[in-house]
């Protein structure tokens, strides 16, 4: 619509036609709603704290979720509209029709998916156990009583909870709003462990300077999916956009930049 328009004397019906069509074209951020064409702007929700997946770098979002979105947006019609929401609130948000779209490293779970829908899967993760070094545990039956920092909400903590439930962790589980704080208190020595996926970790691992180690994989058969409000009728053009992308390369492109390898096997 050109500002030309409204620079001339119209019937007021051509006008109120005119306004209608403005409104029409504007918006997204409905919830569930608005995926198929035309380029739209949709409401997406990330926890922009979690590197490589997503985190902020000169006031801009970016990370692997970023690119797989961003070219998933592309060739499904919508522009990504980013917003930084806590991940313990993420889901609730979702579930009401606050965003249109999720996507943070979130993994696919029965528990999840009663209350939202997911695609298909984008990325294989385990969880991992992530320490100083010099710490001297070796696996998660080392434990013992030592303070595991977990982020709250994740599959982490559910899995450090179930560790603590079997004995295997009987000192606290000390949970975190994003996972960078959890970094930091390890690194200042406040906790003695992190569980936390595997690829976030290993990122954390590279730029410590040796100081960090992950002394045990745990594997859990985790796939991450992008979340969408109960019958929201983007999921199928995203799932199609998501397949052209494992199918032509772009996926193992932007998997290279991010992770700095190739995948051994993309998600189905």
């Amino acid at each position: 619509m050109t500002k030309s328009l409204f620079g001339r004397v119209l019937p007021l019906f051509v006008l109120a036609a005119a306004l209608s069509l403005m409104v029409a074209g504007c918006g997204g951020g409905s919830g569930g709603g608005g995926g198929g064409g035309g380029g739209e702007d949709v409401s997406v929700a990330s926890d922009i704290a979690y590197p490589p997946f997503e985190f902020e770098k000169d006031g801009e979002p970016v990370g692997f979720d970023i690119d797989l979105l961003d070219e998933i947006g592309k060739r499904a019609g919508f522009k990504p509209e980013y917003k930084n929401v806590g991940f313990d609130g993420i889901i609730g948000g979702l579930s009401n029709n606050q965003y249109d779209v999720v996507i943070s490293a979130m993994t696919i779970t029965p528990e999840r998916k009663k209350r939202i829908d997911f695609s298909d899967p984008y990325f294989n993760a385990d969880q991992s156990l992530l320490v100083p070094s010099d710490g001297g545990i070796g696996s998660v039956d080392e434990l013992g009583d030592a303070t595991v920092g977990v982020q709250i909400g994740t599959t982490g903590e559910i899995k450090a909870n179930e560790f603590k439930d079997q004995g295997k962790i009987t000192g606290e589980v000390r949970t975190f709003d994003t996972i960078e704080d959890a970094f930091a208190a390890l690194n200042n020595g406040q906790i003695e462990a992190i569980i936390n996926d595997l690829p976030v970790s290993q990122d954390e691992v590279n730029g410590s300077g040796g100081k960090l180690e992950i002394v045990q994989v745990i594997a859990t058969g985790e796939q991450y999916g992008i979340a969408f409000p109960k019958d929201s009728d983007m999921r199928q053009d995203v799932n199609k956009a998501l397949a052209e992308i494992k199918e032509d390369g772009t996926y193992e492109e932007i998997y290279k930049k991010w992770i700095g390898r190739a995948p051994e096997e993309i998600p189905e």
